[in-house]
């Protein structure tokens, strides 16, 4: 595994601000350090100042990596900024009206979701501009001044506009920004989600307006904090980027914090020499899942909060489940639990302010958490105060507290579980084939159950699991991604216009990136095309391959490279959905490109010890009394910084350190790997 710095930073920090907590990482010499702070939903600056200053931190020559749920919580919260919609004519209901679509489909009486923007604030405009880019009607400067003046005085912080086919031309849309003083934000859609479907498109820019003031203002806040240090923000699709780019296009943090996971076992992957990989995050707030298969795979469109944002992203699966999660008799009296979280503030019940019960609270009370060194000791929890509202919480449902306890993590473990098959049986792809890399302060005491379910046959833990997506960032370099709206039929696809536009886009994205300080020996481009079958209504993303348009003895390049396109759509189609129409024709609706900018690199440290690997008789550090499948046991307890590689073990046991804690269920067998990583085989 190999860490990424940038040319002028001497130490990188990564900072994941959790619901729950704020993990942080950081390479010293030859060793990683990670450490933890309780998350501040209010200020979520707060716990990274007061984290940074108890190491000495920061200084000249540091470079903080930053994961931030500034933007999601917003959006979960809609306490965005005050915003409008600048639209053509005709076109204001466009975010309410939304798809045919219905997600519940026996839903008798459907529900939308809200729009972010009220109907008094979206205002259309006379202009108009024809599929092809050509102008039927010209918007005025005179009437862009007239209508940004109203809102001025009305007290819009920020605007998104979304003028229709504006991908193809968005000459209106730059007339709106030229006509700007600078005292409104703007979000032009040709910028933030250059693609046909206006809905997506609109709802993606009006989110962008939304939440971007907000997630600016952290930002600068931070910035001064950080002093001379400087500041990089992860992005959804595995990269980071420039504050100041990022604080104009905060949905693109939506996925900030679990993509850095994502990037890690990505990189994890190379170490052991897997590529089949479930990445399984599980926080305090939330469950992350996402399928690695020779690399992290990516989407172009995801729902958050029940808004669709059409933008590249790391495909990742998230669910209401985590160590917070609280647990609720529900109107029929069935337990519940999620999607609620206690979060850091008032958190579970046994960190003394909470007073609903949590997933937590059920592992605590069954013993498999250790009350007395929590967070290496730094953090005291109560296991009598659990106790007592257990208790409570099992009479009304006349069953015993242990039953309620492990129903708690049952209901859990299958949110868990749904989520996992959503990325790999409901895609094509069958689990058993795949590692199971679990991470996150409460994956380890899940991993052996889900395993189980799944028939997953391994399970590996990573070095400080509790804080690995924090690590991720350190391995994270500069992307940024393009897109190019093409709509047409692959057989009639012009191979010398195909190459322009590629041309173009890295164009485009090399003088993005020198911007921002990078080389352009350091700059790589991936490219990729999104295709579907006539007349169907989603495209699947294909990346690109050099044998495509390679010329072959006697042949022109359009003969060879149309059939290979088509073929390998073919290909990817019946993977996903178990089928192909060969006789149907093969559209290109976009082409695309990630410019990244590659940071120096260097070896990821060994953990002491790594070259012992003979068998030695191994002691627990002591026993604990555990509820397990109905019954209470007595297991041996392991301090993980006492194992070493080649270290085996079999279940039941615990397996205790500072940022998680992993319980091997029966049936399982743990053994060390030369890298300090925990495998468990079942």
């Amino acid at each position: 595994m190999t860490v990424s710095t940038r040319r002028q930073a001497s130490t990188r920090i990564g900072i994941d601000t959790g619901g729950t907590f704020t993990d942080f990482a950081r390479i010293r010499g030859n060793r990683l350090e990670v450490w933890k702070a309780p998350s501040n939903r209010r200020d979520p600056s707060v716990p990274i100042r007061e984290g940074l200053r108890g190491r000495g931190l920061p200084g000249s020559g540091i470079e903080v990596i930053h994961g931030t749920t500034v933007a999601t919580n917003a959006l979960l919260e809609r306490r965005g900024a005050r915003t409008a919609v600048l639209t053509t004519a005709g076109l204001e209901d466009v975010l309410e009206i939304g798809r045919q679509n219905r997600p519940r489909l026996y839903q008798l009486c459907g529900t939308r979701t809200k729009p972010l923007v009220g109907r008094r604030w979206r205002i259309g405009l006379r202009e108009r501009i024809h599929a092809d880019g050509t102008v039927e009607v010209p918007l005025t400067r005179i009437e862009v001044e007239r209508v940004l003046e109203k809102l001025r005085e009305q007290g819009i912080e920020s605007i998104a506009v979304c003028f229709l086919h504006s991908y193809r031309n968005p000459a209106h849309e730059k007339l709106v920004a030229r006509c700007s003083r600078g005292d409104l934000f703007l979000s032009l859609s040709h910028q933030i989600s250059p693609g046909y479907r206006e809905y997506e498109r609109f709802s993606t820019t009006a989110a962008n307006a939304y939440l971007s003031p907000v997630l600016k203002r952290h930002l600068l806040g931070l910035q001064q904090a950080l002093g001379k240090a400087s500041l990089r923000v992860m992005t959804s699709n595995g990269g980071s980027a420039a504050v100041g780019r990022v604080g104009d296009e905060a949905v693109r943090t939506i996925l900030s914090g679990p993509a850095g996971g994502v990037l890690g076992v990505s990189r994890l992957g190379d170490q052991v020499g897997r590529s089949g990989m479930i990445a399984f995050d599980m926080g305090g707030t939330s469950t992350d899942v996402s399928l690695l298969d020779g690399g992290v795979r990516f989407a172009n469109e995801s729902r958050v909060a029940g808004y669709p944002l059409r933008l590249p992203t790391i495909d990742i699966e998230t669910v209401g489940a985590g160590g917070g999660s609280v647990a609720r008799r529900d109107r029929g009296g069935a337990l519940r639990v999620g999607p609620e979280s206690a979060g850091s503030d008032p958190g579970p019940v046994c960190y003394g302010a909470g007073t609903e019960l949590t997933v937590t609270d059920a592992n605590l009370f069954l013993g498999r958490l250790s009350p007395v060194d929590f967070l290496g000791g730094a953090m005291e929890i109560q296991p009598d105060r659990t106790a007592v509202q257990m208790e409570k919480f099992a009479r009304s449902f006349s069953r015993s507290p242990r039953e309620v306890a492990e129903g708690i993590l049952e209901i859990a473990n299958a949110t868990m579980e749904r989520a996992i098959r959503t990325v790999s049986v409901a895609r094509g792809f069958d689990p058993k084939r795949f590692l199971l890399v679990c991470y996150g302060g409460a994956s380890g005491l899940h991993a052996c159950d889900l395993a189980r379910s799944l028939q997953i046959p391994e399970i590996l833990i990573p070095v400080h699991p509790g804080a690995f997506s924090a690590i991720g960032m350190l391995l994270s370099d500069a992307a940024k991604d393009y897109a190019r709206t093409f709509l047409e039929d692959c057989q009639s696809l012009s191979p010398k216009r195909l190459a322009r536009t590629f041309a173009s886009l890295e164009r485009q994205g090399t003088a993005d990136l020198v911007r921002e300080g990078f080389s352009p020996r350091r700059i790589r481009f991936l490219k990729s095309l999104d295709l579907r079958y006539a007349g169907q209504s989603f495209e699947l993303n294909l990346p690109w391959s050099s044998g495509f348009f390679q010329r072959g003895s006697g042949c022109r390049s359009d003969e060879v490279g149309l059939p290979r396109i088509e073929t390998a759509f073919h290909g990817l189609h019946r993977t996903r959905y178990g089928y192909t129409r060969d006789a149907q024709a093969v559209e290109l609706v976009n082409v695309r490109l990630q410019a990244v900018g590659l940071s120096a690199k260097r070896r990821f440290p060994r953990p002491e010890g790594n070259r012992r690997r003979t068998r030695r008789t191994l002691h627990p550090d002591g026993q604990r009394r555990i509820g397990l499948a109905g019954r209470t046991v007595r297991v041996p307890v392991f301090s993980r910084s006492r194992l070493g590689p080649g270290d085996r073990f079999d279940g039941p046991a615990l397996v205790t350190e500072y940022s998680s804690t992993l319980l091997v269920a029966p049936g399982f067998r743990l053994q060390v790997d030369p890298y300090g990583n925990l495998h468990v085989i079942g």
